[in-house]
């Protein structure tokens, strides 16, 4: 949420202009996409590692496989089919010379990845309640109610 509110306008506002902090917040979302994929696959070792371990203490709910699997699933659409199209997209209206071609590319971009941030939103509230599944289990076993 801060980068939405505050980052973002910065990068527009440093690199001197449109373009330039366009194509940088491209490349940012890039490796903040690579970022997500490997704390995934951390967050799925971990959650193996603890099936396989069989204790009660820390076995892992049906509800924590459901949660990482649909954040992953929303990651890879995000990561594979999604992002690819919206650089495009952006590419495709920063390589137009003409005013009003220019605007109706970006407009196309901005409504094409409107759903993209929505995503992401909806991936970092999944996140949150996941965590909140782990710390009512963790106090529910110490005995604390939840």
């Amino acid at each position: 949420m801060v980068l939405i509110g505050a980052v973002i306008p910065a990068v527009f506002n440093t690199f001197g202009g449109q373009d330039a902090g366009g194509f940088f917040l491209t490349r940012a979302f890039e490796g903040y996409n690579h970022l997500v994929l490997v704390a995934l696959a951390i967050l799925v070792f971990a959650m193996s590692y603890r099936w396989w371990s069989g204790e009660v203490a820390v076995a892992v709910s049906r509800g924590e496989w459901v949660l990482v699997s649909i954040m992953g699933l929303i990651a890879a659409l995000i990561i594979v089919v999604l992002h690819p199209q919206a650089a495009a997209l952006q590419a495709d209206a920063f390589a137009i010379k003409d005013e009003q071609a220019r605007k109706a590319a970006f407009e196309a971009f901005f409504r094409f990845h409107m759903p993209i941030r929505s995503l992401y939103m909806v991936n970092v509230l999944l996140g949150i309640w996941l965590m909140v599944l782990k710390a009512k289990r963790s106090l529910r076993q110490e005995g604390m109610p939840a």
